[in-house]
């Protein structure tokens, strides 16, 4: 009898969980390819503050269902819809077949079309964060720099992104090889230069950007935590609301955080309630 009522709750609850959870929804359409992004919504009327989750993987994979192994932006969908949160998970054309610039143009659509559709999936428009992780991080930081008032968010969650490109990068350097796939070119010419600079959201800093929460790891050995750093600094010299949680010892992705930071999504959780005004339901 036990068994059988365990078996009936955690049917219950997984379909409360999935209830509204939509796979491969079409927000677009671009260099030939179906964009598509998972949907989940509360049970309710709403209207719901939101999150769009832009997954990374280099810019040249990755997956909005976080992969096999759940990793990427998945372990944030389970905090996000139990604080009440609608959430939606974004694919975007990958690298080196769709080259720069249109992964960000992608992300910008996809701003775009959840803001048309808050009615239809009982949003609140004026409480939609941005949130990304690795190469997400770094889109969600350019969509930022890039936003006008269409594509606007309230807050912006980057999870160790590569707001920099650029570093040490001397003339006619051979480019690494995800930055040779995303912008098509071998070394660090004028070219070369005159793209990258317009990709690295740090050197695009302006008053008046949504509140920010950077989310980064000392342990970070593909994006320097220094990165995350000089972004908070920047932002704070120009008036800007930017906070930093700092995962000590955390290596580059979330997925295996559990162990050093245990708290670390439910921080991030509230740190999106207080941002954007939420009043927790009674």
């Amino acid at each position: 009898m036990k068994i059988l009522l365990l078996l009936l709750l955690l049917a219950g609850f997984t379909d409360a969980a999935r209830a509204d959870l939509k796979i491969d929804v079409e927000y677009g359409q671009a260099g030939g390819e179906s964009l598509k992004l998972d949907a989940y919504v509360p049970d309710g009327a709403g209207p719901f503050p939101a999150v769009i989750l832009v997954h990374g993987g280099g810019w040249n994979a990755g997956d909005k269902s976080g992969g096999p192994k759940k990793g990427y932006m998945a372990p944030m969908h389970e905090p996000l819809a139990k604080a009440g949160f609608a959430w939606f998970s974004i694919n975007y054309r990958l690298a080196p077949k769709h080259p720069y610039p249109a992964c960000i143009e992608d992300v910008e659509t996809a701003i775009r079309w959840v803001k048309a559709h808050a009615a239809e999936y009982h949003l609140d428009p004026k409480r939609i964060a941005l949130s990304g992780e690795s190469a997400g991080g770094h889109l969600v930081q350019l969509a930022a720099v890039r936003a006008d008032e269409s594509t606007r968010m309230a807050a912006i969650v980057p999870f160790y992104g590569r707001c920099e490109l650029i570093g040490d990068l001397k003339p006619d350097a051979e480019l690494r090889v995800n930055y040779i796939q995303l912008f098509g070119r071998k070394t660090y010419d004028e070219t070369a230069q005159k793209i990258m600079i317009a990709a690295s959201p740090l050197l695009h800093l302006k008053p008046g950007l949504p509140p920010v929460l950077l989310v980064h790891g000392t342990a970070d050995q593909s994006v320097p935590y220094e990165q995350s750093v000089e972004w908070q600094k920047r932002s704070r010299a120009l008036g800007l609301t930017c906070d930093l949680i700092t995962i000590r010892d955390g290596v580059h992705g979330m997925i295996s955080w559990d162990a050093v930071a245990p708290t670390y999504k439910q921080d991030v959780v509230t740190w999106l309630v207080r941002t954007l005004k939420i009043t927790p339901a009674k």
